[in-house]
């Protein structure tokens, strides 16, 4: 029978040196500085971003003795990562996915409830694929629809753009026909998938990839990664002095550093999840077409491509929602050649789309706009019941583990999955509508006698009708937090000037910290 009071909490073991994390601000410093001697070395990192240590403390792992006394300090240098040129600004094209991201590390606390941990992880997995599918649908609308379908379809357009000339319905040539202007304007939202699968292989190889430093056995001492010394998650003869054993902080645990596999699954189920997108809009019009006025090409074609297509999202989904990460273990596995394949065979398939679409229909007129409207509808359904199922699991997990530094009570990472959700709609809604007023010249897409092309669809319309109004509601709390702030520096002021006394004040360089730590403030919890 247990005690009916609990033993007091054993002190921690020594499990060898223990190590002080030095990161400066956004202000930058140099790993000297930090560390406070001129002779540093880098343990791991580029010139981007790195840790440094001193010359003496670069192997204290081996050497535990000698720092029982104090950590070993090490300097992670980030400057690299808050400057460079103006093309920088291009990666808030995916801030959906920075968003996302966040999502995942705000599940609260869970104790016992790998199933639970699961679902959320499979969630949340899921929400950032629907942003992947998203953003390309998003470029799809504007090369496929907005450009290729309805202007160069419409003489009126097609007239004010010279640069359509060759694709217009008015000239007939080779390119005239619907089905090779979507194939042509295909290579643009394919393209773009190619550069993200680019950059995706570029950041996994320079970084996913690093085998993170050796560790000790007692480091993997926790399979699942959610092992307590105590609490509800605790095993049941977790107060057996004989059976204790130290459980590793999260940082210190191999397989937090190295997500080489998992970040290699994902980001071939992301970039086949695109091509797919781009196929599904180019095989969508053809398909319809020979189904409704027929044509040269039997319409059993189209239907085993699009066979193919649902398969092969099919298998996309699942490589998503297999098991995440594992923190505790280095895993060094290598997926096999169902998931190395899924890109290619999806190029493949975006391929097969793209020559089904291409073959010749003389009779083929496009009229009004592709049919993408459904689409965007499912995709917003689809987003709000995986953030609704995000928040029921991590509601549940906070009842069962209450954690006072929780945030929104365990919903932190469901409003954290909403808010991409939100932005990523913004996007493709402010981008749709934006290009479709440029095409449309002094008219109104889809308004009256003056447009010329019907432009996005309603959903997108609307949603980038929330743009001007979103702005003027962040106008409220920028306005609150800067006389927050403001008045918070000048209440800081006789406080600082006590803690350098009996220096004498100097009134700009007070005013200068208080400033300083006021603005800090606004992101310190």
């Amino acid at each position: 029978m247990a005690p009916a009071i609990p033993p007091p909490p054993r002190p921690p073991q020594n499990t060898g040196a223990a190590l002080e994390l030095l990161v400066h601000g956004v202000g930058g410093a140099t790993p000297q500085e930090m560390l406070g001697d001129p002779r540093t070395v880098r343990v791991t990192g580029d010139a981007t971003a790195a840790v440094y240590r001193r010359t003496e403390d670069a192997h204290g792992e081996k050497h535990p003795e000698r720092y029982r006394d104090e950590p070993v300090a090490e300097a992670y240098c980030w400057s690299g990562l808050t400057s460079g040129n103006g093309s920088r600004a291009l990666w808030l094209l995916l801030l959906p996915f920075m968003v996302v991201n966040l999502a995942h590390w705000m599940r609260p606390t869970a104790a016992g409830r790998t199933r639970a941990v699961r679902l959320y992880g499979v969630a949340v997995r899921l929400v950032a694929l629907s942003l992947t599918v998203l953003l390309t649908a998003a470029a799809c609308e504007v090369a496929l629809d907005l450009v290729a379908w309805q202007c160069a379809g419409t003489s009126a357009c097609s007239e004010r753009r010279s640069w359509l000339g060759f694709l217009s319905s008015t000239q007939g040539g080779w390119w005239s026909q619907p089905g090779r202007r979507l194939a042509l304007a295909a290579v643009v939202p394919a393209a773009l998938v190619g550069l993200l699968w680019y950059l995706s292989n570029r950041t996994w190889s320079a970084y996913e990839s690093q085998s993170p430093l050796d560790v000790t056995d007692d480091d993997a001492c926790d399979p699942d990664g959610t092992e307590e010394a105590h609490g509800p998650g605790a095993p049941d003869n977790a107060d057996d002095p004989e059976s204790a054993r130290p459980v590793p902080p999260a940082l210190s645990r191999p397989g937090f550093w190295y997500g080489r596999r998992l970040v290699s699954r994902l980001r071939a189920a992301h970039t086949a999840a695109g091509f797919l997108t781009v196929a599904a809009f180019v095989m969508g019009a053809a398909t319809l077409h020979d189904r409704t006025v027929g044509g040269s090409v039997p319409p059993v074609f189209g239907l085993v491509i699009q066979g193919a297509l649902v398969l092969c999202a099919v298998v996309v989904v699942w490589v998503v929602c297999r098991r995440g990460r594992s923190e505790s273990v280095r895993d060094n596995r290598v997926d096999g050649a169902l998931i190395t394949y899924l890109p290619g065979s999806a190029l493949t398939l975006l391929g097969l789309a793209v020559v089904h679409a291409a073959w010749s229909r003389p009779e083929w007129v496009s009229s009004g706009s592709l049919s993408g409207e459904t689409a965007f509808r499912l995709l917003a359904l689809g987003q709000g019941l995986l953030v609704v199922t995000m928040a029921l699991v991590a509601r549940s997990l906070y009842r069962r583990t209450p954690e006072p530094r929780t945030t929104l009570y365990g919903l932190g990472g469901p409003s954290v999955a909403m808010l991409a959700c939100a932005l990523g709609g913004v996007m493709t809604g402010g981008v749709a509508q934006r290009v479709a007023d440029w095409l449309d010249g002094p008219g109104t897409p889809g308004m009256g006698r003056g447009s010329i092309i019907e432009g996005p669809p309603v959903l997108l319309s609307w949603q980038a009708s929330v743009i001007p109004v979103l702005l003027l509601l962040l106008l409220v709390p920028v306005l609150f937090l800067t006389v927050r702030t403001a008045r918070r520096a000048r209440r800081m002021g006789p406080d600082i000037e006590a803690e350098y006394a009996p220096e004498p004040p100097d009134r700009a360089r007070t005013r200068r910290i208080a400033r300083i730590r006021a603005t800090a403030s606004l992101t310190d919890s």
